[in-house]
């Protein structure tokens, strides 16, 4: 294209390039892998937590997820709390409490009351954000983690307490819930695997004070978010009067990766994966 322009008087017609349509442009440079201490992408466990890819059933399954779920469930309770104790997994929530400790305290024998998983999406603390981009984005990885956690601690069903301001996070997770029913993922005889396992998501109303498990208890029945006095602790005394974990977002969604890799294999990454804010 030319172009001109003034020098001391003169006019001076210079050629300057256009880009025009098709064509050739920048070479794309190929992103070269990262590697940070023992971290590596392969050991990456959440793999879309910037929406970059598809996050319903059939673009979570490309991703690995719901891949040999069914031999973990047939492996059986004392299977997955032992591969969870090796990993040295701690409450992902803020507490770091051994989490294959915490799932076992429910594992009792039965005495014909349901036993439940709760999980805690509630969020409240100012700048937290990790779980609800599990949730919008990685919705799967929370629900087989739910299945799997419940199957360790002997649960009927789980529910997901989920912040109410979080309106996205929430519809994204009940539509993964939708899929892995049409796909018999959970449900009666999920995964094909002869075990019986629901999932609901429930709706809070913002309290900050519902991020304590049992005021998060208490919302969840239908009552006024106050703790409750303990003992009892949630896992004798819970939700409707039954057994009942409490567990983080995080906490639940990496007990898939774990029991597919060994928990071995995450242990050797120092204390495991951690997401921050």
């Amino acid at each position: 294209m030319l172009s001109s322009r003034m020098l001391r008087g003169a006019v001076v017609r210079q050629i300057t390039p256009r880009l025009t349509y098709g064509s050739a442009a920048q070479p794309q440079v190929k992103q070269k892998k990262t590697k940070f201490g023992p971290l590596s992408d392969q050991d990456r466990i959440f793999t879309n937590l910037y929406g970059r890819h598809d996050w319903r059933l059939k673009g979570a399954l490309k991703r690995g997820d719901w891949y040999k779920t069914k031999e973990i469930i047939l492996k059986g309770s004392d299977w997955i709390l032992n591969e969870v104790k090796i990993s040295g997994l701690r409450g992902r929530g803020g507490a770091g409490f051994p989490t294959g400790m915490k799932w076992s305290f429910m594992n009792k024998p039965n005495d014909g009351r349901p036993k439940y998983l709760v999980v805690n999406a509630d969020e409240g603390e100012p700048g937290t954000c990790k779980d609800r981009e599990i949730m919008r984005h990685d919705p799967h990885k929370l629900i087989e983690g739910c299945l799997i956690a419940g199957r360790a601690m002997g649960a009927r069903a789980a529910y997901i307490y989920i912040r109410g301001e979080f309106y996205n996070e929430s519809s994204n997770v009940q539509v993964a819930i939708n899929e892995a029913y049409r796909a018999q993922l959970i449900g009666e005889d999920a995964c094909g695997s002869g075990y019986d396992f629901d999932v609901f998501v429930m709706r809070g109303a913002g309290a900050y004070i519902c991020g304590e498990e049992t005021a998060l208890i208490e919302s969840l029945e239908g009552k006024q978010g106050k703790p409750r006095l303990k003992p009892p602790f949630p896992a004798d005394i819970g939700v409707f009067g039954c057994p009942t974990t409490v567990s983080n977002v995080e906490t639940v969604a990496v007990a898939p990766e774990i029991c597919r890799r060994g928990g071995v294999w995450f242990s050797g990454l120092w204390q495991g994966e951690k997401l921050w804010d």
